[in-house]
């Protein structure tokens, strides 16, 4: 019996979802990132392996403290995102959603980053 914790299994299937995807440079990859209490989001040219934009929740400014506050948080951190790349005349990107499952917060990222221009 295998001993594998839930970190693992995440890297597992992020390792699995970064051999089908790659971003450049007219279209990098959206990688997002969320521990326990923070959210990051990244637009990262994989074929020179830079990093281009890189976004966070202290960038965020005020947001009402209710139940849904970190989902606010998320979904303004995609807001972000698009417009720090509408300023690189970055208008596509491949998302990544780092082995995580696609809802709550890395959703509101997603819709985020649609609002605010870019196209997935």
């Amino acid at each position: 019996m295998s001993l594998v914790n839930k970190y693992q299994k995440r890297e597992r299937r992020h390792t699995r979802i970064r051999a089908k995807i790659s971003g450049t440079k007219k279209r990098p990859r959206l990688c997002v990132f969320k521990s326990s209490n923070h959210i990051y989001a990244q637009l990262i040219d994989d074929e020179n392996s830079k990093t281009l934009i890189a976004v966070n929740d202290s960038k965020v400014s005020k947001v009402p403290k209710d139940k849904n506050r970190k989902v606010a948080v998320a979904h303004q951190v995609g807001v972000l995102i698009a417009e720090e790349a509408k300023k690189l005349k970055i208008e596509e990107a491949v998302f990544d959603r780092g082995g995580f499952v696609f809802c709550g917060r890395i959703k509101a990222v997603a819709e985020g980053a649609r609002e605010g221009g870019l196209k997935f």
